[in-house]
């Protein structure tokens, strides 16, 4: 089995778009979310979001695929452009047979969706353009364009579990040989009129409306809910002896990934955290690593009273009195809930701790829950070197992803 390393990060999020801005944000504990701007959200019960500010689509290449796709889809071509460049790699000198994309997202276009829908209703014509757009395969597509990357490719719909999935399924890939390097990760852009008021609907959304860079508190006591957000992050994952070969810059290895479902419920997840401990275990095994081993886990947190609770049990049947010793922290304090980008995004969050020595905080956490009463990194970073780091993904439906990643060497 080939071991697979990470070379390139991209991200766009309401913290920051591109590395430099968000990883400054991440560390000094700085909140993306605020009140909705993308439409008017005045009747809705939630009314605030994570939304990703000063975007532009300038440096995307050939333009053409600006015009072909929608809001996600740029999220991704912007963050895999970074991803690339930061990596080193160049198209020109691979065998483009064996550069592959996997991109992950719960909604895909829908803002398109939504579009044809009210042209629909007013009685004019299906706009083709507005048809392709939505097509959650999109992305992938695009990114394989822009690159000329004509290797193994896919796009996976797993909810919220969907980036790290197809992070996990891109290591799965270049383990046995399949590729070379795949340039993996998710996105989202879900702040639409219909998708939030059926979010509302399902009132697990936050509804602290008037202070909202507070509202998003995952295991705090007082959590009413997740914020939703939007954006993107995507890495470039090689084999090692690839990377080696071009001697490319290595932030880390994938060692571990687990992945299953709770087959419990569409939308609740499992209530005894059977689940998100297996995908745990499962990734620690197949790191060859002990719990004992591990120095952080960046947690799913999406600051709902039954998630947070669920995980936190999850984490004390893996790891026992050991979860005790064990900083866990949700960045979705600061970024919002990204969906099927919040996988790739907090993977990526894995890897800049490990290279920082600092893990970032959990911000927001005031008040102790007798039901969540870990090590959460309340509020500050804290230095400590990372050798180990885990990455957990949950998603309606009951899928459940882990990611285990080493120190690079």
């Amino acid at each position: 089995m080939n071991r697979v390393v990470v070379t390139g990060l991209g991200v766009v999020s309401p913290t920051g778009v591109g590395m430099r801005s968000f990883e400054e944000s991440l560390f000094a504990g700085i909140s993306g979310i605020g009140p909705v701007t993308a439409f008017d959200a005045s009747a809705y019960a939630t009314r605030i979001a994570g939304e990703v500010k000063d975007f532009c689509t300038d440096r995307i290449f050939p333009r053409y695929l600006v015009d072909q796709t929608a809001r996600f889809a740029h999220f991704a071509l912007a963050a895999a452009k970074e991803a690339v460049e930061d990596s080193g790699l160049a198209m020109e000198k691979e065998d483009s047979q064996r550069v592959g994309v996997i991109m992950g997202t719960g909604r895909g276009g829908v803002s398109s969706l939504e579009e044809m829908f009210q042209i629909g209703r007013r009685g004019g014509d299906c706009n083709p353009d507005l048809f392709a757009k939505y097509f959650p395969s999109s992305a992938a597509a695009a990114i394989s364009v822009m690159l000329g990357a004509r290797g193994y490719s896919a796009s996976v719909m797993a909810a919220c579990a969907s980036g790290a999935i197809a992070i996990g399924n891109a290591y799965r890939i270049l383990q046995r040989g399949d590729a070379d390097v795949i340039i993996a990760g998710g996105c989202e852009a879900p702040l639409t009129p219909c998708l939030f008021a059926g979010a509302c609907a399902n009132r697990a959304m936050s509804t602290r409306n008037g202070d909202p860079r507070r509202a998003s508190r995952p295991f705090d006591l007082s959590r009413d809910g997740y914020v939703m957000g939007e954006g993107a992050g995507v890495v470039v994952l090689e084999t090692l002896d690839h990377a080696q070969s071009r001697s490319a810059w290595i932030y880390g290895e994938v060692a571990g990934y687990g992945l299953n479902s709770d087959a419990f419920h569409i939308t609740a997840p499992s209530p005894d955290g059977e689940g998100v401990a297996r995908a745990m275990n499962e990734a620690i095994r197949e790191a060859g690593i002990g719990p004992e081993a591990v120095d952080y886990i960046n947690a799913h947190g999406t600051s709902t009273v039954i998630n947070d609770r669920c995980e936190t049990l999850a984490i004390k049947k893996v790891f026992g009195t050991l979860a005790y010793r064990i900083p866990v922290s949700s960045t979705k304090s600061m970024t919002g809930h990204l969906l099927g980008a919040a996988g790739a995004v907090e993977f990526i969050i894995c890897l800049l701790a490990m290279k920082r020595g600092l893990i970032p905080s959990t911000i927001n956490y005031e008040k102790n829950d007798p039901q969540c009463d870990l090590d959460y990194v309340p509020n500050r970073a804290r230095k400590k070197e990372l050798n180990i780091t885990i990455s957990n993904s949950s998603g309606f439906g009951g899928h459940n992803a882990s990611i285990v990643i080493k120190r690079a060497e």
